[in-house]
Order: C-alpha cells, then sequence, then structure tokens
C-alpha cells in the first residue's frame, strides 16, 4: 500500500504528524534532495513539500514529474504562500491541454 510523505522545514509540517503523514523534517537543500531520492522509490505515492523547499529543488522535481507516482505536490510553509502551487496547476495545464485555460494568461 502507498504511503503519504510531507518533506519540509520542521515548524512547517509537525501538524501533518498528527494525521498520520510520513513527516521529513529537513535543514537544507542538500540534505532535502538526498531524502527526496530516497522517497521516490516506490513507496509513497504523493509528497508534499514546502514551496520554499520546492523551490530550491526544481530542477530535481521536474524529473519526477512525467512518473504517475509519486505526485509531488507544493504546501505553503510557515512563511506564507509564495503562488508556486498555482504556478505548477498552470503549467500542468498548458502541458495536457496545449493552451492556458484556466487563468487565461493573467
Amino acid at each position: 500500500m502507498y504511503r503519504v510523505a510531507v518533506l519540509g522545514e520542521r515548524d512547517s509540517i509537525y501538524g501533518f504528524a498528527a494525521i498520520g503523514l510520513d513527516t521529513w523534517p529537513v535543514d537544507n537543500a542538500a540534505e532535502a534532495s538526498k531524502l527526496l531520492k530516497e522517497l521516490t522509490d516506490g513507496r509513497y505515492a504523493v509528497i508534499y513539500i514546502t514551496e520554499s523547499l520546492q523551490a530550491m529543488l526544481e530542477s530535481e522535481i521536474d524529473r519526477y514529474s512525467a512518473m504517475q507516482v509519486p505526485a509531488i505536490i507544493p504546501i505553503p510553509g510557515v512563511s506564507g504562500n509564495t503562488g508556486m502551487g498555482m504556478r505548477n496547476v498552470k503549467k500542468s495545464v498548458e502541458r495536457a491541454v496545449g493552451s492556458d485555460i484556466i487563468f487565461n494568461n493573467e
């Protein structure tokens, strides 16, 4: 059975453990990169990652975008929402449909 992981700064992901998700606190990009590779071994169907951490690992995360599993989904951290999640939705829709049908080039 697949599991769900949450990767990010300790203060941002601490609460996810209370609902049964596997939390993986990281302090720097190098540690996060190594851990991301380990988490993409097939055990996890969904990996939530804080937006600030995703910004640091964007090129590595792009390698997994064509794969069905895992889905790597950005979530806001304690520092707030950067809008990266919506930009990823827009990019995915444009790739699938061929044009921006949701945001109409906003």
